[in-house]
């Protein structure tokens, strides 16, 4: 029972400085997840608009900052209806919001560029 009042001496306040010190840096775990690392590489391309996209961006009023800082980046990647192991660029589908998503896109991640090829509105 002594050791482990040592060890808890000792690991609490480790951990909480630990936790303040990465907090301050602005490190982040959330970016470990097949989620999220699709969509910071998604984000790190030039993005390329198919017609078919800039079609639907006008018919529903979407602009390219809504479609950047809301759809991809607030997104959820369907990974069951997206082919991520096509070569030489998977495609993705993100739903926006993640609960009740109103919107969906399709796109092609390739080395350089993103192609966002279709914008559909769901409800």
């Amino acid at each position: 029972m002594k050791k482990l009042k040592f060890y808890a001496i000792g690991f609490v306040p480790g951990l909480l400085l630990v936790f303040f010190i990465l907090n301050k840096k602005g490190a982040s775990c959330s970016g470990y997840l097949p989620n999220s690392r699709v969509i910071a590489e998604t984000l790190s391309k030039e993005f390329k608009y198919s017609e078919d996209f800039k079609n639907g961006m006008n018919t529903y009023k979407i602009n390219e900052k809504f479609v950047k800082d809301s759809i991809i980046t607030k997104g959820k990647v369907d990974f069951d209806r997206s082919n991520a192991q096509k070569q030489p660029c998977p495609d993705y589908l993100i739903s926006y919001p993640e609960k009740n998503p109103s919107y969906e896109i399709t796109f092609e991640k390739c080395e350089e560029t993103v192609t966002l090829n279709s914008l559909k509105k769901i409800r």
